[in-house]
């Protein structure tokens, strides 16, 4: 899967990348670096953000539902009206 150029996997370094709007409904990003990137009003829903790493990354308006962010990195994360239904944490 590629969104604005970028391939969509895991582990994937996307430290200040700007996937504002991006679609990424259903990707694996296990483990990926999104440190300081841009999400905003992003489609996250049922993504798997396990282990991944989100500090400082902004999430305005993102939808995460059902998004798993088992052991993610939230710190400094901007969730201002994001979409955070049934968000697996566990």
């Amino acid at each position: 899967m590629e969104v604005n150029g970028y391939k969509i996997e895991p582990g994937a370094d996307f430290a200040g990348v700007d996937l504002s709007r991006a679609n990424l409904r259903g990707a694996d990003l296990a483990g990926a670096n999104l440190t300081s990137a841009n999400l905003t009003g992003a489609n996250l829903i049922l993504t798997n953000l396990i282990e991944a790493n989100l500090t400082g990354t902004n999430l305005t308006g993102a939808n995460l539902r059902k998004a798993h962010l088992e052991g993610a990195d939230l710190t400094s994360a901007n969730l201002t009206g994001a979409n955070l239904t049934r968000v697996d944490l566990t």
